[in-house]
């Protein structure tokens, strides 16, 4: 069983940056991949990013790449990401989620939040124009 933490979200200018924390307890993220999705009022979920915890591979989303950036820190169990250039419409509630790694051939899969076993409670991000 794994339980995820998300932390650093918050309201934030058109333009400015936040970083978001997912800690995991229970077990380490070893041999797991773990993503982060949003939900902003009346849209679907949608994945934001995901990294193998393995293989340090990364994947994002085309609306965020070159913006953010998710990374690892090994001694902390916890997965960042770093959200630079806020947009209004990066506004939502960001859940971080976690599933066992799937492998290097079938690492594409990482955007199918329906494949993850563990959420976050998720934390608000307001980006105000």
């Amino acid at each position: 069983q794994v339980q995820l933490v998300e932390s650093g979200g918050g309201l934030v200018q058109a333009g400015g940056s936040l970083r978001l924390s997912c800690a995991a307890s229970g077990r380490t993220f070893s041999s797991y991949a773990v993503g982060w999705f949003r939900q902003a009022p009346g849209k679907e979920r949608e994945f934001v990013a995901a990294i193998s915890w393995n293989f340090g591979n990364t994947y994002y989303a085309d609306s965020v790449k070159g913006q953010f950036t998710i990374s690892r820190d090994n001694a902390k169990n916890t997965v960042y990401l770093q959200m630079n250039s806020l947009k209004p419409e990066d506004t939502a509630v960001y859940y971080c989620a976690a599933r066992p790694d799937p492998g290097l051939t079938r690492l594409w899969t990482l955007y199918r939040s329906n494949d993850y076993d563990y959420w976050g409670q998720g934390t608000q991000v307001t980006v105000s124009s």
